[in-house]
This record gives C-alpha cells, sequence and structure tokens, in this order.
C-alpha cells in the first residue's frame, strides 16, 4: 500500500504531466497556425511560341526580405524559378527553364508569386508546384499547365468561289481541332455536308492553319465558325448585309480552374503517462 507521501508525489507527477500536455496542445496549434499559409494556383494554358502565365497568390507579407518564391515541376531535376531576399536567385535552375522565367517582382509584396514563361514549348506541359515561405510560415499549390496553340480565325466573303460562301482562317492551332460552323437564323442546323475544312503545317511541323469554306450562305444571316481543341475554343462570327459586313471574334480557353493549397509543417509529439499511450499534434 502506498504511503501518503508516495500519493502526493504521483499526484503532483500526474498533475505536471497533464499540465505538459495542455500547454503542448496550445503551443501546437498556436505554433500550427503561425506555420500554415494560403496558397491558390489556377490551371491555365500556354501558346507555343508565345509567352505564358503560371498564376499562384499568397496570403501577403509586408516583409519582402523574408518571401521566399520556389516554383517546381514534377519530373524535373533543378527548380524553375526562385526568388528570395528581394530578387532572383536562379544558382539552381534547371537547364530547361534558363533565361525563360521571371516573377512579378514589384507585385510580390502584395502577395503575387506568378511566374511568366517565355517562349512557351510543347514540352513545359506538366505539373508545378508553386511554394511560399513567408514570415507567418510556408504553403503550397500544385498547377495543371497545357501547351498548345490557339489563334482567333477570320471570316471573310470568299469571292474567289463560285457561289456564294464564307471562308473561315486561324493561323496556329494544336492539337487538331473541330470546326463547326452554326447559323443564327439556322439555328441547330447541320452544315458539315455544305462545308470543306482543311488543316496544313505550319513550318515548325507542329502547329496547324485551320482553313474551312461554307457554301450557299444567305445574306442578312449570322454565320459562326466554331474552332475548338482541348485547350481553347474561338469564335468567329461575320454578318453580310445588302449595305455592310460585321465581324466579331471570341477566345476562350478550356478547363481553368483554382487549386487552393494550405500546408502546415510543425508537428511535435509527447508521452502523456499514464494517462494515453501518446498524443501527437499535427
Amino acid at each position: 500500500m502506498a504511503s501518503p507521501g508516495q500519493i502526493i508525489f504521483w499526484s503532483i507527477i500526474s498533475i505536471i504531466i497533464i499540465l505538459a500536455g495542455a500547454i503542448a496542445l496550445i503551443i501546437g496549434f498556436g505554433i500550427s497556425g503561425r506555420h500554415s499559409i494560403t496558397v491558390t494556383t489556377l490551371t491555365s494554358a500556354g501558346n507555343i511560341g508565345e509567352d505564358g502565365i503560371l498564376s499562384c497568390t499568397f496570403e501577403p507579407d509586408i516583409k519582402l526580405s523574408d518571401i521566399v518564391i520556389q516554383w517546381l515541376k514534377e519530373g524535373v531535376m533543378g527548380l524553375v524559378h526562385e526568388f528570395r531576399e528581394g530578387k532572383d536567385d536562379l544558382s539552381d535552375q534547371d537547364e530547361m527553364f534558363r533565361g525563360r522565367t521571371a516573377v512579378f517582382a514589384d507585385q510580390v509584396i502584395g502577395g503575387n508569386a506568378s511566374l511568366r514563361l517565355k517562349n512557351v514549348q510543347l514540352t513545359d506541359a506538366g505539373t508545378y508546384k508553386c511554394y511560399i515561405i513567408t514570415s507567418k510560415g510556408k504553403g503550397n499549390a500544385n498547377l495543371e499547365y497545357k501547351t498548345g496553340a490557339f489563334s482567333i480565325p477570320e471570316v471573310n466573303v470568299d469571292y474567289n468561289a463560285s457561289s456564294e460562301s464564307l471562308r473561315c482562317e486561324a493561323p496556329r492551332w494544336f492539337p487538331q481541332p473541330t470546326v463547326v460552323w452554326a447559323s443564327q437564323v439556322d439555328q441547330g442546323a447541320n452544315f458539315s455536308e455544305v462545308s470543306n475544312t482543311s488543316f496544313e503545317l505550319n513550318s515548325e511541323n507542329v502547329t496547324m492553319k485551320v482553313v474551312s469554306i461554307l457554301y450557299n450562305v444567305t445574306i442578312n444571316n449570322t454565320y459562326s465558325c466554331m474552332i475548338e481543341n482541348n485547350i481553347a475554343k474561338a469564335t468567329g462570327d461575320i454578318k453580310v448585309t445588302d449595305s455592310e459586313i460585321k465581324r466579331r471574334s471570341h477566345l476562350q480557353l478550356l478547363n481553368s480552374k483554382a487549386s487552393l493549397g494550405v500546408s502546415s509543417f510543425f508537428a511535435i509529439s509527447w508521452i502523456l503517462l499514464p494517462l494515453s499511450p501518446y498524443l501527437m499534434l499535427k
């Protein structure tokens, strides 16, 4: 049977363990909160041969010197880009991105970690990670980047044709798109039998020029030439009347969506005996 002194001793030990666990919980939640920041990316597409933007934003920090931005790509050993202490640090940049990347340095303090990618290549497609460190903590989010070619079509009256026809041309597309004609007057009509579409490889043997001819058109009607692949959809409209020709065009990138990442990098473990086998805070 335990003596009164032993009972008091073990009671004090138990109280100390309980207090230690409570303090661990408080510290763990507090530090975990300070070490988790929200990072948001936006799935986007790059147009081959042109400049593209990989979008990433994070919780702003008032101290630029504490902000670190790292862009990484799945399957690439080196970094895509790194920004720290208010300037670029490209010492660990992978060779395939040399001279092709830049952040918006004057907007970093406001939470913009977006990356400008120059001269987009077909091989730039893939999964990227935007990794952020600030005085508030750390966070990251993935971004799916697609690459291809897309351009706005131009629709004109084809005066070289033997009948009243329209000619829809777009200079650069990849992968090969589909082309569909539509009419404001004949909504739902299938124009495949009165149209002809061709694809011609451009000089770099990747992108293609799209040409589609629509025959037997009538005046005082609006026709639409719609070009679409898995990256973009573009539409060219034309209306021909007795006195004038009106045109308009529109380009839309497909499957753009935001990705939200909240990361916690603090973990603490305590052994609480005899109250519980273990307690781990994350």
